[in-house]
């Protein structure tokens, strides 16, 4: 599982022009499923990103997480996060997880991620073509992938 964290000001995601799901201070996350990805993969990146401190204490320092801010969530799925791009110049999708194992993964990780946080998470729609607007707090952007936990 791999995801992109952005710590920002505001983020909406749109699709046909209405607003699926829209956040103010948070974390707006693109989340991308690989085939090999586990339940406890999901339990594991929910837990790191909710309590990753990247927002400003009193003293402007990265110290503070998600909770302690009091932070929104958007989720927005992702496959395009796991393109090769070892041969060529097409990316190849191959370890994007299909729709199957996707979806129910996707959704298991939004519940966790709620779980996690005590928040109602807002979502863009699984496979639909999605506009995402955001304003990138600092810029503050962190990729995490559950295969190599560093």
């Amino acid at each position: 599982m791999r995801a992109v964290i952005q710590r920002v000001s505001n983020a909406r995601v749109k699709i046909d022009k209405k607003i699926s799901g829209e956040i103010n201070t948070g974390l707006l996350i693109f989340l991308g499923v690989e085939e090999s990805d586990t339940i406890e993969d999901i339990d594991w990146l929910c837990k790191k990103i909710v309590n990753l401190r990247i927002f400003n204490d009193a003293q402007d320092v990265m110290n503070l997480a998600l909770t302690e801010v009091n932070g929104d969530l958007l989720v927005v799925s992702q496959f395009t996060l796991h393109a090769s791009t070892k041969k060529g110049n097409r990316p190849s999708f191959i370890k994007a997880a299909r729709p199957p194992v996707a979806i129910p993964h996707y959704e298991k990780f939004v519940k966790r991620l709620e779980e996690e946080s005590g928040k109602k998470v807002q979502t863009g729609v699984f496979g639909a073509m999605m506009n995402v607007e955001l304003e990138n707090d600092g810029p503050v952007t962190i990729i995490i992938d559950t295969k190599n936990r560093e």
